[in-house]
């Protein structure tokens, strides 16, 4: 999967209702694409919990993400935020 110095990053969702969750794509080969997409709402707020753990709040629901302080800090740096617009079908 991977090197072993190379962490993992987990997450969750967890929103207020099924009506905010647009799709959940789970096909039946192991090696196809996941994809899970919904409304978090308006942004209430975002926070980093002991400097480990996202917290996106809206809304709809939150969005929990392992992610440290230097993590984020250093993927700012980088310029590996990058922004794509996808147009509709």
């Amino acid at each position: 999967m991977g090197s072993d110095n190379v962490r993992s990053l987990s997450f969750s969702i967890e929103l207020n209702s099924r009506g905010h969750i647009k799709r959940v794509s789970l096909p039946d080969g192991s090696g196809d694409r996941v994809t899970i997409e919904g409304s978090l709402g308006e942004l209430d707020g975002t926070e980093l919990i002991e400097d480990i753990m996202l917290v996106v709040r809206g809304t709809n629901g939150v969005l929990r993400m392992n992610l440290t302080r230097e993590e984020l800090e250093k993927t700012l740096r980088k310029g590996r935020i990058e922004s794509t617009r996808v147009s509709a079908p």
